[in-house]
């Protein structure tokens, strides 16, 4: 195991640091090539993880307003759903955020709605208790209406 490695497994800052300097120096054949890759691919899986916690948010939160808002505001007249517009908005700022630093990551949200839509359901009944069959098989939202900061869905 030569030095660069040791420090990649013993002291990441440091070996960042290494790297950086590496690189601005043209040392090129000095760089842990191996570590580097296996960096950057996990800092592009990170930025879709990113992505996809933030839409699991946004749809439940969205489902919770089209499906429990009315009930809820029938029990407590009160209850106008404020926290949840809340998290609403500040998942769509987040999402604007995100693009902004890394726009081709707008292209994977189309399959990101798809894959992560199921969990979304989940965290919704977890938080209404409403069955899980209240919520449809695909997520309703366009991708225009998730980022679409007037877009509220109609009470069911």
């Amino acid at each position: 195991m030569n030095n660069s490695q040791l420090n990649y497994e013993n002291d990441f800052y440091n070996w960042t640091r290494q790297q950086i300097e590496l690189l601005k120096t043209g040392r090129f054949n000095k760089l842990d090539t191996v570590h580097l890759i296996e960096e950057l691919e996990d800092m592009g899986k990170s930025q879709l993880r990113e992505l996809e916690s933030r839409l699991i948010v946004l749809i439940a939160h969205l489902l919770k307003w089209q499906f429990q808002l009315s009930s809820l505001t029938e029990q407590w007249q009160e209850f106008e759903g404020k926290s949840w517009r809340k998290t609403i908005i500040e998942q769509r700022t987040q999402l604007l955020g995100l693009f902004e630093d890394m726009p081709s990551l707008k292209n994977k949200m189309p399959g990101a709605i798809i894959k992560v839509y199921p969990k979304a359901v989940l965290f919704a009944v977890d938080e209404t208790s409403l069955p899980k069959n209240t919520f449809p098989d695909r997520c309703p939202y366009s991708t225009e209406q998730l980022m679409d900061k007037k877009f509220y869905p109609v009470n069911a």
